[in-house]
């Protein structure tokens, strides 16, 4: 059962959720073990680890294109028009965040400027098996497409043969390579490069406890998008909120994971009382009812506050991955919200719908951490670089004052860098 508190009185454990700094000793010692032995033996390691994890050896590390189409016909038609009216969606959406260089000719003798270059190589992660989730593919793939990455590429677990969606969904989004493996040894396998697997230079996308050590690990030898926790919607109700959807809401964020979190805040004390009811007339009928019930017990709540301004205040502190404004004129209340991954407006905005096919993406910031981060978009395939010229005259205009900085600095080889430039007999 939901437990419901009252304000100021909520428990701080929901306050202040954070990404751990630390992670399982146990999980990071495997971990570290694994990317040792792919750095040191490559496919063969990664092969020995699909032996020895999901149970199959392939011939192939590289799934071929005759493997991708015919797991692409093999889907449904009907399905297959859902993925590409969702890929349609997010294209365009993310399509209008490309952002461009600019040239600064303002001053006599002076081009300054930033350029903005995709990233050469991106990898993807798929997770697969009950994990599999083609809607993430399609928004990680879409964006770094988009930012214009040249080579992408996607790794997926063999185990019990590549869920088909998986692949459908990677055509679909434009990967361009596709290899059988999972967990830390694909993450491995990507960060530094085998011989059947390429060395990229960011690595986006979910997984299990290993894949995210892995990533923790790995970077710093490449970017990486987040170390995610686990997913979590806080959703802010009036009087007028329907007990039925906020329920559904909150017990679809819960279904994901025992660790899961789902938060209501609400001004109706009668609406409090309906969603406890209702959630559990719901739970009742879910498939994962043992894995949302877990997450409903252990790590949500209902929290009964006097006004709007206060949940919104709250929800500034907590720093939702979700935030769902079920309330009459949701328009009027976006402008208060400063933390949060994505926010839905209204009573027929459910999360779902940004999870699948609205076109905003679904890789949001967790645990707390939409307080300084923002959700994955075309900015996080492409890297800004800037260039300055200055011709002599706009130089010898300024080198007095560069030395006299330099020197202040203790860095005296800085000074002479450019006086050397106007000293008689130098070249």
């Amino acid at each position: 059962m939901i437990k419901t508190y009252r304000y100021p009185d909520l428990p701080e454990k929901f306050l202040n959720r954070s990404v751990s700094a630390g992670t399982d000793k146990a999980v990071a010692d495997a971990v570290s073990g694994v990317i040792t032995d792919v750095r040191a033996r490559g496919d063969e390691a990664v092969l020995d680890y699909c032996e020895r994890f999901d149970g199959v050896r392939p011939a192939n590390l590289r799934v071929s294109r005759e493997e991708i189409d015919a797991a692409y016909n093999s889907i449904e038609p009907d399905f297959i028009k859902i993925l590409e009216f969702a890929a349609k969606n997010i294209r365009s959406f993310h399509e209008k965040q490309v952002t461009h260089g600019y040239v600064d000719a303002s001053r006599p003798g002076v081009v300054l400027g930033r350029r903005v270059t995709p990233i050469e190589r991106v990898g993807i992660y798929a997770p697969g098996g009950t994990a599999a989730y083609p809607s993430t593919v399609l928004m990680d793939a879409i964006p770094a497409r988009i930012a214009g990455v040249e080579r992408l590429i996607m790794c997926t677990p063999p185990g019990g043969g590549i869920n088909p969606v998986i692949l459908a969904a990677a055509r679909i989004a434009g990967v361009d390579e596709i290899y059988a493996v999972g967990g830390a040894q694909a993450v491995a396998a990507m960060a530094y490069g085998t011989q059947s697997i390429p060395r990229v230079y960011k690595i986006v996308g979910p997984g299990n406890a290993y894949v995210a050590e892995a990533k923790r690990a790995v970077f710093g030898q490449v970017d990486i998008d987040m170390i995610a926790g686990p997913s979590d919607v806080l959703v802010i109700a009036d009087a007028n909120a329907p007990a039925a959807y906020v329920a559904a809401d909150m017990l679809a964020q819960a279904e994901h994971d025992k660790n899961s979190s789902a938060i209501l805040l609400t001004t109706s004390e009668k609406l409090a009382e309906a969603v406890a009811v209702e959630i559990e007339r719901q739970l009742a009928l879910l498939p994962r009812s043992e894995i949302a019930g877990a997450a409903i017990e252990q790590n949500s709540m209902i929290g009964i506050v006097p006004d709007i301004a206060t949940a919104l205040e709250i929800s500034n502190r907590i720093a939702p991955e979700h935030l769902e404004l079920a309330v009459n004129d949701p328009l009027t209340l976006l402008g208060g919200v400063r933390n949060a991954g994505s926010v839905f407006l209204g009573l027929h905005s459910p999360e779902a719908l940004g999870d699948y096919l609205a076109g905003p993406n679904h890789t949001l910031p967790t645990m707390g951490a939409a307080r300084y981060s923002s959700g994955l978009s075309v900015d996080d395939f492409v890297k800004k670089s800037t260039f300055t010229y200055y011709e002599k005259d706009a130089l010898a205009e300024v080198s007095e004052r560069i030395a006299a900085f330099a020197r202040s600095e203790g860095l005296d080889a800085h000074a002479r860098s450019v006086e050397m430039r106007f000293e008689e007999g130098t070249k």
